[in-house]
């Protein structure tokens, strides 16, 4: 299952810092189409902002990115084969429904695997770099086949993934809102059993049960693009 994880690891330490808002990825720019959904005021407090997230991590973008990383993951860890890896690798980067959430996991995924090549060396990140070249890179399959390459876990590979993405957007909430910072934390709290529960159903879940069920935050972030005054880039 890829669940194991001791707290003195030397994996635990990669993984906080691929994770961390400090690796240069560029996930603050970022709002998932949730400055809209502040600009029209359908986010307006922390509870708002507790459905916005925990919608997106169940049934949006979020959810698929759950499911992906698990099955790249894996693919990784076990066999390799490549021909399966290009099309989960691909289609990680192709199910998004806008440009812009389409370029927050794409720039993303690039700017993570070219960090991690430099910080945390290893043959296969430079072996399929240059395989996959210039093709849009999802975040997901980046974190997910670098963590599976340098023997990080599964379970607490997807859990520290998750918990960035709602972690990134609780932080945007704050900003747009605003949200005090106590506030922000009790946010990111009560998600934490909303993130546990994604998680083990990711892993148990199949790539032909995949989809998503959030049209008013898709809708949110194609609206966002044409946004008159913008803090984030989606």
């Amino acid at each position: 299952m890829g669940t194991a994880m001791q707290v003195n690891d030397p994996s635990l330490h990669r993984l906080l810092a691929w994770l961390s808002p400090s690796y240069p990825t560029g996930a603050f720019s970022y709002s998932h189409g949730l400055e809209w959904a502040v600009e029209a005021q359908s986010v307006r407090g922390l509870q708002d902002l507790l459905d916005y997230v925990e919608t997106a991590v169940t049934r949006g973008g979020g959810w698929i990115d759950a499911v992906l990383f698990v099955h790249i993951w894996r693919n990784v860890s076990g066999n390799r084969a490549w021909a399966k890896l290009d099309e989960l690798v691909e289609l990680s980067g192709a199910f998004r429904a806008s440009a812009e959430t389409a370029l927050e996991s794409r720039q993303q995924g690039s700017a993570f695997l070219q960090v991690t090549r430099n910080a945390w060396p290893h043959p296969f990140l430079d072996f399929f770099a240059e395989a996959w070249g210039e093709r849009p890179l999802s975040h997901c399959a980046a974190v997910a086949l670098t963590c599976a390459a340098q023997n990080v876990a599964l379970e607490p590979a997807l859990q520290a993934y998750l918990h960035a993405f709602a972690a990134n957007l609780v932080s945007a909430g704050a900003r747009l809102i605003p949200l005090g910072q106590t506030d922000a934390q009790i946010a990111i709290a009560r998600l934490a059993p909303v993130l546990d529960r994604v998680c083990l159903q990711a892993m148990a879940g199949e790539i032909e049960d995949l989809g998503t069920a959030a049209p008013v935050l898709e809708l949110g972030s194609l609206l966002h693009e044409t946004q008159y005054t913008r803090l984030f880039r989606s």
